[in-house]
């Protein structure tokens, strides 16, 4: 019971939502600073769909921590976390079906791959947002595409090797492809989300 009451106490919190407002934000500034725009790894349709996602999650910790107190705030921020996290799920998934079928004997007949995206509710962000949500390259294939004439810094130049044979978490022995990490990484978000939220419940029911 005491484990519960601890939880419900951190959730309520802003350091909490602060943390997963932090991580959701850095890992999309990551995939747009470093991997698109310094190592030149266009983004396929999912890639920016699971940057979209992180968003959703972000915004509901953003919400949550105005008063993580209250029970409205908390349920919103909630609703947007969760709703982020299994939509980052579903499109990990897909691109790592994608992945596996472009990279296995027989990759044709690969659907789900477009350079026009479909946002929910119809959101245009790749006209908002071009260089953060148009999709520019090819689902599967997270080579860097060096544009002709680009004058490569050292730094780049060894980021582009590294990644020369797609995005790898361990490129050496291509160990876990960026759609097993982000699957991964929503997957962990969803399960502390799901923590947080029955400690919260069982604590506001006084169980």
């Amino acid at each position: 019971m005491r484990f519960i009451q601890n939880l419900a106490k951190f959730q309520d919190s802003r350091l909490s939502w602060s943390i997963l407002v932090f991580v959701s934000v850095a890992l999309v500034v990551l995939a747009h600073s470093l991997f698109q725009n310094y190592a030149y790894m266009p983004p396929c349709e999912q890639c920016v769909y699971i940057r979209f996602a992180f968003l959703c999650m972000a915004l509901g910790g953003v919400i949550a921590m105005i008063n993580p107190k209250n029970l409205l705030f908390a349920l919103i921020g909630y609703v947007f976390a969760f709703w982020g996290a299994v939509q980052g799920i579903m499109y990990s998934v897909k691109l790592t079906k994608i992945h596996e079928a472009v990279h296995g004997d027989d990759p044709f007949g690969v659907q789900g791959c477009s350079t026009e995206p479909h946002y929910p509710f119809g959101l245009p962000l790749e006209k908002w947002a071009p260089d953060w949500f148009m999709p520019t390259g090819d689902c599967g294939y997270d080579n860097p595409i060096v544009p002709d004439g680009a004058v490569l810094s050292d730094l780049q130049r060894s980021i582009i090797e590294l990644y020369q044979d797609g995005w790898y978490l361990v490129p050496s022995t291509k160990f876990m492809s960026m759609a097993d990490c982000t699957l991964l990484g929503f997957g962990v978000c969803f399960t502390v989300l799901a923590i947080m939220f029955i400690s919260k419940l069982l604590t506001y029911l006084k169980f």
